[in-house]
């Protein structure tokens, strides 16, 4: 298997709506491996929880058991635990220093889950709080690789589309060489590549100014600059187009939050789901990453959307089954898995 399969826990339903295990059994019968979030931590330890006797962190050292117990009777893989979110370029130094300690119990508990890989979105908090000081950036996640080191641990830093400094592959790659440890890498992800440099779901046309050219621009620089042992991991997901800007008067607009971000918390679809409506040039990202650079490794899918909240029985099965779908053209396209 040239690649291994593998979906996000929340792809499956919200830990807060769906329970972890029906979730875990449709993955293991697809044999999908799982990238864990946090959230998933957190909502069980809620179950740990007795008066304020235990330290959240024990409650959450507690739910990292119980989660690879389960992950063991279905012979899952974890392969990643993410997001580790809104760390590098703290103002607030003190803040900094709490997050360290964070990162502490985030080393003990991948041990527990048989894990070796943290992902590390951009930061998305505002400017008052997080630096543009491309230096510090680096030198915070330069902290935290050295610490995950002996643990023989790896870093995957990703781009958001919506990030404050930090929004396209090409900003996240700066970070990478910067910080320059062999345990940091890269995580490329379709939707927050093209959802920055093709997609604006506030236009009109749902575009950026001069799309395709930006995307062609993009793909080369790709080419170019990324060295592939430093690609660490790759989501591959779509995104609807929608009928009209997400501005004021759409309804998924939130006011103060960045029009990508809501547009990806209620419209991503899993790759080859044109007939939804995806819109985003994924396969010009795979044509680079599979077809020029070989990349071999975990290809997860990462969908958010606003069916996952939806309190059904059946959506763990149903996103499941569309997953399945999704990575047998996968199969079929690129030979991937």
């Amino acid at each position: 298997m040239p690649c291994r399969p593998a979906i996000s826990s929340l792809s499956l339903g919200l830990p807060s709506v769906h329970a972890l295990p029906p979730r875990l059994d449709q993955a293991a019968h697809r044999g999908l491996d799982i990238e864990l979030f946090h959230d998933e931590i957190l909502e069980i330890a809620k179950q740990f929880a007795t008066d304020g006797q235990e330290s959240d962190h024990d409650n959450q050292v507690k739910a990292a058991h119980t989660i690879r117990a389960m992950c063991d009777e279905r012979d899952l893989k974890i392969v990643c635990l993410q997001p580790f979110r809104h760390y590098e370029g703290l103002k607030d130094r003190e803040e900094h220093q709490r997050r360290i300690e964070e990162m502490r119990l985030w080393i003990r508990l991948v041990e527990i889950l048989g894990i070796d890989l943290i992902g590390i979105p951009s930061s998305f908090l505002g400017e008052d709080e997080a630096s543009a000081d491309m230096d510090l950036i680096i030198s915070d996640l330069r902290e935290i690789a050295d610490m995950g080191a002996p643990h023989r641990l790896r870093f995957s830093y990703e781009a958001l589309c919506w990030g404050t400094h930090i929004d396209t592959w090409e900003k996240s790659w700066e970070v990478v060489c910067g910080v320059d440890r062999p345990n940091f890498g890269i995580c490329i992800d379709t939707f927050n590549l093209a959802g920055r440099v093709f997609a604006d779901p506030a236009a009109d046309n749902g575009l950026t100014p001069n799309a395709e050219a930006a995307m062609k621009l993009s793909m080369q620089r790709l080419q170019e600059m990324l060295e592939v042992g430093k690609l660490f991991w790759v989501q591959v997901v779509d995104a609807k187009k929608l009928d009209k800007p997400l501005r004021e008067e759409h309804p998924y607009y939130v006011d103060g939050q960045p029009s990508r971000m809501s547009w990806s918390r209620n419209c991503r679809l899993f790759y080859g789901e044109e007939d939804l409506g995806g819109y985003l040039p994924v396969k010009k990202v795979l044509d680079v990453l599979v077809n020029h650079f070989q990349f071999r490794g975990c290809v997860s899918a990462e969908l958010f959307n606003k069916s996952l909240a939806d309190t059904r029985a059946e959506v763990p099965e149903e996103h499941a089954t569309r997953a399945a779908q999704s990575f047998n053209k996968l199969a079929k396209d690129y030979g991937l898995i």
